[in-house]
């Protein structure tokens, strides 16, 4: 059994892994070599390395572990046509990606960016915007793991959570929640929105200008799961109509975010290079999970821990 890796983790994690499956033969690499992934039975990645020239390449593959939750940028046909399983690693990112949420919201509730311009410049300036995250309302659109994490740690502020998903089924640590489909009518109870659903077909543009006229003039709109919900001109206009007080992106339709994007140019947004996620400690959350799915995958068991489905999206 060949496990071939298309990027080296420290050694302090790569020699317990290699200790712990003695009759399986690792490979590290930090760039995917057709060569390896050759003889390679099973492949990790970030999944932004394949395309469908390597998956023909693959003669032996019969298991990708992504270490990533997002797989828009895999070739899911030619995996699926292939029968390879598909695995990844969601849930490891709600920690970070929460923290780097809850951060934003407390820095602007409590004028964060104002106290650090006026020490900038040596003024004593008590003249900010002050409000409190306690007591206020947060509508999470895509409550998942991610999701469930943020609305645990916002419950613990006295937050009021709503989550919208695909199938109204009560979501963990939403005090409501509803479908996706009637997420306009709740939009005008949030003071704080956070958008964490996936790049598939159905959630492409799926927020549109009149969903940002639907959100409170003094509403904050956070984007930490993929740009492509909603096209950057209509986010463009509704910050610069006020629809919304502010909005803080972490993900965008193109990116790197083009530097002639008008976003660039706004006050009331704040932009962040799609790294809320990353952790020192996101490669080591990422072996445990991959290391009992790799001991069951030796057992012959298949029902894998995160298995996928590359042509849904998730």
């Amino acid at each position: 059994m060949k496990v071939y890796f298309t990027f080296e983790p420290r050694e302090d994690l790569r020699e317990p892994l290699v200790a712990e499956f003695p009759e399986v033969e690792f490979v590290f690499d930090a760039k995917l070599q057709n060569e390896q992934l050759a003889k390679a039975n099973i492949l990790v990645t970030y999944g932004e390395d394949l395309n469908d020239d390597n998956i023909a390449f693959a003669e032996n593959l019969q298991w990708i572990f992504v270490a990533s939750a997002g797989v828009e940028k895999m070739p899911a046909r030619a995996i699926t046509e292939r029968g390879i399983v598909v695995s990844n690693v969601r849930g490891i990112h709600k920690k970070p990606m929460t923290e780097s949420i809850l951060a934003h919201i407390l820095s602007l509730k409590r004028a964060l960016p104002f106290i650090y311009e006026q020490q900038a410049k040596g003024e004593w300036n008590k003249k900010a915007h002050l409000s409190e995250l306690n007591g206020s309302t947060a509508l999470i659109i895509g409550p998942g793991a991610i999701g469930a994490e943020i609305g645990r740690i916002l419950q613990a502020f006295e937050v009021h959570t709503i989550g919208c998903n695909s199938s109204g089924a009560p979501a963990t640590f939403m005090n409501e929640t509803y479908l996706i489909t009637e997420l306009k009518e709740h939009l005008p109870k949030a003071d704080i929105v956070i958008s964490m659903l996936p790049s598939t077909a159905e959630t492409k543009h799926l927020l549109t200008y009149e969903h940002f006229k639907a959100m409170k003039p003094e509403a904050i709109f956070m984007n930490f799961g993929r740009g492509d919900v909603v096209a950057e001109d209509v986010l463009v206009s509704a910050l610069q109509e006020k629809l919304i007080w502010h909005a803080v992106l972490d993900v965008y339709e193109v990116e790197p975010l083009p530097k002639e994007s008008i976003l660039w140019q706004l006050k009331n947004v704040t932009l962040s290079p799609h790294f809320s996620s990353h952790s020192s400690r996101y490669v080591e959350r990422s072996l445990e999970i991959f290391k009992p799915s790799l001991a069951s995958w030796l057992k012959g068991e298949r029902e894998l821990e995160n298995k996928m489905n590359l042509m849904r999206g998730y």
